[in-house]
């Protein structure tokens, strides 16, 4: 996309303004529909409950700020990952998430604290700066590459993703389309496993109940609207 009348640079400072500049009606809330179904907020649009440092028992006191009803991590305040005191096995979670041009950070899942890599990463970034599919947006970060038609919306603007894990079988979806299918605990998984930074890690991809992690990559990230529902395998609906 060219933009003949507005310097790239111009574009993303306004992009980056146009939201969560004021709170927004009806973020971080839910539905009575959503309640229903079992979801619960991951995030309060207000503070940090239920969140904590990866092997601390508190949340940062800065660099992770609520900010407007976003949750946000500060340009270069280096304040570690954070991850839910809660731990997950089966589980639907959605999140809304914006990053600033050339930004670059992650969602991690079923994370150990026990390991050196601690979980399966889906991937959040601006793709331009990428060159390989196995770095881009909604990838296995570094084993597996997203569908090569998925919509990705440019920095400054929102994204809606969704990962769903149901017994060993795991998707990536981005603004409503699944873009990634995969299995933990497979030789197809292991294969490529061998083939990425991971490869000296004997337990990573097993299926295990785990935390929720917000990497910390140093970039600016906004999050918002983040839900999560656990279901036993056998009442997970199919989302199409």
């Amino acid at each position: 996309m060219k933009f003949h009348t507005i310097p790239w640079l111009c574009l993303g400072a306004a992009l980056l303004l146009q939201s969560c500049v004021s709170p927004q009606p009806h973020l971080n809330q839910l539905t009575r529909s959503e309640q229903r179904e079992g979801w619960r907020l991951l995030f309060d649009g207000q503070s940090l409950d239920g969140w904590r440092n990866y092997k601390e028992a508190e949340a940062p006191k800065e660099g992770w700020i609520v900010e407007n009803g976003c949750l946000k991590l500060v340009q270069d305040s280096r304040p570690g990952d954070l991850v839910t005191v809660e731990k997950f096995d089966d589980f639907e979670l959605i999140w809304e998430w914006r990053i600033s041009p050339g930004g670059n950070n992650g969602i991690k899942y079923l994370v150990s604290e026990e390991r050196g890599a601690p979980g399966p990463e889906y991937q959040m970034i601006d793709d331009s700066t990428q060159k390989s599919v196995k770095h881009q947006t909604a990838s296995l970060y570094d084993i597996l590459p997203p569908a090569s038609d998925k919509r990705l919306n440019p920095p400054g603007e929102w994204n809606h993703s969704r990962v769903i894990v149901l017994g060993k079988n795991v998707e990536h979806w981005l603004n409503g389309k699944k873009v990634l299918a995969y299995e933990l605990e497979t030789s197809e998984l292991q294969a490529a496993i061998a083939e990425s930074k991971f490869q000296k890690e004997t337990t990573f991809g097993r299926k295990i109940s785990g935390h929720i992690m917000l990497t910390d990559h140093k970039d600016e990230v906004w999050y918002r609207n983040m839900k999560i529902r656990s279901r036993q395998a056998h009442l997970f609906a199919e989302i199409e």
